[in-house]
């Protein structure tokens, strides 16, 4: 069964409103002959901005992380029925910078998937090991624990809106990319994971993009992969000029 491939752009905590607006103008008109599957990811503040831009277009809305509660007293968070209300269509859990650098754990990311699934969003869920892990021969088992405990609870109805992200983190904005043979290996293993947990079938289906320093001059290669999907775009999806090759690979 052929999967499609889905290349999205993660902006992280770049862009003006003005900025993310000219970028995803940019992205509209070069990508809407694209064949593939397209989503941008700006920060929180200019949600509504490319949201206007995007709509009706090739290109999917998605939030780079959301709170875990519907609602309430948790100041300076985001809640999944705001980012609804600004036509945000996916939403991207997990992230590595989330993992490590704010703490979350994969208690944390379960609780947001399953509150995004509920409320009908697309999940995005990033799992993926440090260079400690990757060297201690630990890449496969750390893997395995954040899609096995990130997707608990999920029904396999629900399975059909989430894609996995492998992100090694030793690979994001270093320069490092995992060679394409090293990336499909732990990409064949996720899928083997997902297989265990919801049958083959959904294990064939599932999309599952590679992030860490993919390029225009290695998204081809990486894209060649019988078990990559696609890829999760950071530094490159911050011009058209990058994120374009990427998004319309050979």
């Amino acid at each position: 069964m052929s999967r499609s491939y889905y290349i999205a752009g993660n902006w992280k905590m770049h862009k003006t409103r003005a900025e993310a607006a000219e970028l995803a103008k940019a992205l509209v008109s070069q990508l809407k002959d694209g064949k593939h599957k397209y989503l941008v990811a700006p920060a929180f503040t200019s949600l509504e901005t490319v949201a206007a831009v995007v709509k009706g277009t090739n290109i999917r809305l998605g939030a780079q992380n959301m709170a875990a509660e519907e609602q309430g007293a948790h100041t300076g968070e985001v809640s999944v029925l705001q980012l609804k209300d600004l036509g945000v269509q996916t939403v991207i859990l997990g992230h590595s910078e989330r993992r490590h650098v704010y703490k979350e754990d994969d208690e944390l990311v379960n609780k947001k998937v399953k509150l995004a699934l509920r409320h009908g969003l697309e999940v995005i869920l990033c799992v993926g090991e440090t260079l400690e892990e990757r060297d201690a021969g630990k890449a496969e088992s750390v893997c395995e624990t954040q899609t096995v405990k990130g997707l608990l609870g999920v029904a396999a109805g629900d399975l059909a809106r989430v894609v996995i992200a492998y992100e090694p983190v030793w690979a994001i904005g270093t320069g490092k990319t995992a060679t394409p043979e090293d990336a499909d290996a732990i990409h064949a293993y996720i899928r083997k994971v997902v297989g265990k947990l919801y049958g083959e079938d959904a294990a064939r289906k599932i999309i599952i993009q590679y992030g860490g320093s993919v390029k225009p001059d290695n998204a081809a290669q990486l894209m060649a992969k019988e078990n990559i999907d696609g890829a999760l775009v950071g530094g490159a999806a911050l011009k058209a000029d990058s994120f374009v090759p990427i998004a319309k690979f050979a």
